[in-house]
């Protein structure tokens, strides 16, 4: 029999993190090298559920407090494979295509800084993740207004160009 949880991501409101899953125990610093040769300067903490052998969380990080969450994340998710990493200074942006690239990864459930839930199977041999609940639900349909705000906002944050730059 399996039974389904609901585990919420503890973590600062304003504190982005990468969720996923992987293979192999080299995770922990395929994905250390990764975060320092993608955006310098980043500050991370990583942690790895191990899913066989000692089936230990594996952690690393260059920031004692974004590796303390990890690990504690980590731990509370418990489900095999999986990964999660907590970025300050940086965006899932600066580098989710290097992470999504990294031969042990395979897959990313999410990246996000929104409450989130992760949806975990459990039966008696272990966890697994079945998803996510990233945020809230829609509460309307953007308009004309909402559009024009969101394209000033990437322009006005550098993610776009502005009008009579060159593209």
């Amino acid at each position: 029999m399996a039974e389904i949880k609901s585990v919420p991501i503890e973590k600062p409101e304003d504190i982005n993190f990468i969720l996923g899953q992987s293979h192999f125990i080299k995770t922990v610093e395929d994905l250390h090298e990764v975060m320092v040769n993608t955006s310098p300067g980043i500050k991370f903490g990583i942690a790895f559920c191990e899913a066989s052998g000692h089936c230990l969380v594996r952690w690393s990080g260059n920031d004692d407090e974004m590796t303390e969450l990890a690990r504690k994340n980590a731990y509370n998710i418990g489900a095999g494979h999986s990964f999660i990493v907590f970025l300050k200074d940086a965006y899932p942006l600066n580098v989710l295509n290097a992470v999504k690239m990294t031969n042990v990864v395979c897959r990313i459930f999410c990246a996000t800084a929104n409450p989130t839930d992760v949806l975990i199977v459990e039966n008696e041999r272990g966890r697994g993740i079945i998803g996510v609940i990233d945020g809230y639900k829609p509460m309307g349909m953007e308009d004309d207004e909402g559009q024009k705000w969101r394209v000033d906002l990437l322009r006005m944050i550098g993610y776009k160009l502005g009008p009579g730059k060159e593209e």
